[in-house]
């Protein structure tokens, strides 16, 4: 099968491989779309968990079901899926409290297993979703929605104890506005993307969402008046600044991806005095079901947020960053 694979370090390339071999408990899919995230450069160029290499990249796929293990049950080939890529121990005391997302021997497909950028891929078929009529490239979006929604589950938004009248989002690329949409979807009709980016800027306007840059006179004039600000940058400058714009009562959510050695400064006293609740997020912890169905219901808006749809090969370019710069998400989907 064709697959691109981080041969080494810094090495990815589309290379012929072996189709994997069955396993009990698991189902051969055949991919049929699959996203890219910085995530999986950041896999690449040993940034991101242990670097273990050969390995075939991706986490945000999904396809058809060619065959199951003999022992499997309930499932089917030409069953249309999404795949959860988190593989937790489920013993751990973070597992036992749900947060399977924390895992403390936490793996996954496309960091430490073979993952989605190929023709196939074995999956347990308990990390399998039924993704119903839904486009296997719309199917594609749940994982990275799924962290979205993770997130916002942590600042309470989903559970509605947070009431948001308003939220702003610093970052106007697709998870930005996966979390703005998201935001939107749960009643929260003022929605306000910051981005640098006149053309992300442009677009988000065209989803109907309010668009500002970060340095405007408008921004700046509603300062301390967000009930949630978000970041998705993962600039470590916005996000010392995001407390600057919520109101007191606020919540502040740190979803970008900062640099582990980064650090910022924030006024204790200030979260104290203006009782703000600072939450983080990581992964998509168990959210993967209600993505799919947030997915079925929006009527094609976040589907927009698929810039390009690109045999493997084509794909492969974007890890080296030897390809046109991308403006929103790009996908791998089988010719």
């Amino acid at each position: 099968m064709k697959a691109i694979c981080f041969t080494e370090k810094g090495v990815a390339g589309l290379a012929d491989m072996p189709l994997p071999a069955l396993a009990p408990g698991h189902a051969l899919i055949r991919v049929k779309a699959g996203g890219l995230c910085h995530t999986d450069i950041d896999v690449l160029h040993g940034r991101y968990g242990e670097g273990r290499f050969p390995l075939i990249p991706g986490h945000e796929y999904a396809g058809l079901v060619e065959a199951v293990a003999e022992d499997v049950t309930g499932l089917r080939p030409g069953a249309r899926v999404a795949v959860d890529p988190n593989l937790p121990c489920g013993t751990c005391s973070l597992c036992r409290k749900g947060l399977t997302n924390l895992c403390k021997e936490l793996e996954a497909y496309g960091v430490t297993q073979d993952g989605g950028f190929a023709e196939y891929s074995i999956v347990r078929v308990s990390h399998l979703h039924d993704i119903g009529d839904l486009s296997f490239d719309v199917a594609a979006l749940a994982e990275p929605l799924a962290c979205v929604l993770n997130g916002l589950g942590n600042i309470g938004l989903t559970t509605g104890v947070r009431r948001a009248e308003n939220a702003l989002i610093f970052g106007g690329g697709p998870i930005g506005l996966l979390l703005a949409l998201s935001i939107r979807a749960q009643g929260v009709s003022d929605v306000v993307v910051a981005d640098i980016d006149e053309s992300r800027l442009s677009f988000a306007s065209e989803l109907g969402l309010e668009a500002l840059h970060p340095a405007s006179p408008e921004l700046e004039g509603r300062k301390r008046s967000f009930d949630l600000v978000a970041d998705a940058t993962g600039v470590p400058t916005v996000v010392e600044n995001m407390p600057e714009f919520a109101q007191d009562g606020g919540a502040i959510l740190v979803f970008g991806v900062c640099a582990p050695g980064v650090r910022v400064s924030i006024s204790p006293f200030d979260i104290f005095r203006r009782q703000l609740t600072i939450a983080g997020s990581h992964s998509l912890n168990q959210n993967l079901p209600a993505a799919l169905d947030l997915l079925r219901r929006d009527n094609g808006t976040m589907a927009r947020l698929i810039s390009h749809r690109l045999p493997l090969k084509e794909v492969l370019p974007f890890f080296t960053k030897s390809g046109a710069t991308p403006t929103m998400k790009v996908q791998f989907v089988a010719e």
